[in-house]
């Protein structure tokens, strides 16, 4: 069976039960038992359990589960009700004003996991039903959420810039540094979004943030009140930067900060650590879970030839340097709808490497771009894996509700990518500095 055959059955077998209400997971799971049966026969089976176990004893793994919980002892505690509250202050009478702290929020974590799947699952369960108690639009907040999530593969630390820049021998440093101005950047376009947004539907905010402030006491104490929080920004990022610890060390010792700041707040019991501990099972079970299937699926659809072919077809058509750019940039937008981001890098980068060479284009530019793409697709309706972290943190969500919110970011990660693609410089000064 010829490859776009392939894809197109396993594409329209999936959205086929997607349509009737499979769950994610048991959809990825039907195909995966069938297509390794198909292909493979019983024999196959070998695989099918082989590619499971990989994926879930994977160590990188272990971030999103650590996130997960952190976000639950934060949410359990009341944290993120006391921090909301103290910035309620600080922040005085800026309508909004949690819409931009999420942005703020989200786009750090992001940046100290290198996981945008762990961080949407963490904001989800904690900050997002805190602004749904305070009257914030859904489709805003989850939006925020998604967007600055996603830009975890792009600002450092990256582990994802790592394995390019591994693969495609370009320096590691310089593609660390270029992500920090692009990451800047499109969460400018995230906060320029819900501005003009509230401009034109003040109701889209709720009307008590029209009020607010306090006078310099209550700032005083609203900051005594944050403090206790920068136990875990260190916890997560203090101890990477100095070198002290891996991601998923950092991630675990911004679990010990959430268990600290709780016993500070007077929040922490054995049952709400027990509460914590077991939702954050559930929730990264179900992640993990999704993840293993999709990492299978993209292997049989490697293994049938079907991800080498469309990649082979594309690049194999005569185009100048602009359009050639342009497909190269569609692929991996279209394909991490569907495909586990770090499988898909592996089998196209040694096809696209030869290429980047051959028509010139700077390789910090277009690593860089080519990373904005698998952010932009893992988040693009309908397939996009974060949007099924946001419905794993947040079942009461309706997946409309995510796919509307989800779209709006989506174009402001294009134009961003625009941005970045008419001012070159953009990406490419920092790195120049080193």
């Amino acid at each position: 069976m010829e490859w776009y055959v392939t894809l197109g059955l396993a594409i329209a077998l999936l959205m086929g039960l997607f349509a009737l209400g499979v769950p994610v997971f048991v959809a990825f799971l039907a195909i995966n038992v069938a297509g390794t049966f198909w292909l493979m026969g019983s024999a196959g089976f070998g695989l099918f359990a082989n590619s499971v176990y990989d994926t879930v004893t994977s160590e990188t793994l272990t971030t999103i589960a650590l996130f997960v919980l952190m976000g639950e002892l934060l949410f359990r505690s009341g944290s993120i009700d006391v921090i909301f509250d103290s910035l309620d202050t600080l922040m005085g009478r800026i309508k909004g004003r949690l819409y931009f702290f999420v942005v703020a929020l989200s786009t750090l974590f992001g940046a100290l996991s290198g996981s945008a799947l762990a961080v949407t699952a963490m904001l989800s369960r904690s900050a997002l039903p805190t602004m749904q108690q305070r009257g914030y639009d859904d489709r805003l907040s989850i939006g925020l959420i998604l967007g600055g999530a996603g830009l975890a593969p792009i600002i450092p630390p990256s582990l994802l810039v790592i394995i390019i820049g591994s693969m495609v021998d370009v320096s590691i440093a310089r593609l660390l540094i270029a992500g920090i101005i692009p990451g800047i950047l499109l969460a400018g376009l995230f906060v320029t979004y819900v501005v003009v947004r509230m401009m034109l539907d003040p109701s889209r905010a709720p009307a008590v943030d029209d009020s607010g402030g306090g006078n310099w006491r209550q700032r005083g104490r609203a900051l005594a009140n944050m403090a206790p929080f920068s136990i875990i920004i260190f916890s997560v990022l203090g101890l990477m930067m100095l070198g002290v610890a891996t991601p998923s060390e950092s991630a675990a010792t911004g679990v010990l900060g959430a268990i600290l700041v709780a016993f500070y707040y007077r929040k922490f019991s054995l049952k709400m650590a027990g509460q914590a501990l077991l939702s954050s099972l559930s929730i990264s079970a179900m992640i993990i879970t999704i993840l293993a299937c999709s990492k299978l699926f993209s292997q049989l659809l490697s293994f049938t030839g079907a991800t080498s072919g469309l990649v082979a077809a594309a690049t194999a058509m005569d185009l100048d340097t602009g359009l050639m750019l342009l497909l190269l940039m569609l692929i991996p937008l279209i394909a991490c709808m569907f495909i586990d981001q770090i499988a898909f890098m592996m089998v196209v980068i040694p096809i696209y490497a030869p290429l980047v060479k051959a028509y010139g284009f700077d390789p910090v530019w277009f690593w860089t771009l080519f990373l904005i793409n698998l952010a932009v697709g893992s988040l693009t309706p309908p397939f996009g894996y974060n949007l099924f972290a946001v419905k794993g943190g947040a079942p009461s969500v309706t997946m409309p509700t995510i796919y509307a919110a989800a779209w709006p970011i989506v174009l402001c990660f294009l134009f961003g990518m625009l941005m970045l693609y008419w001012v070159p410089g953009l990406i490419t000064w920092l790195p120049s500095l080193i």
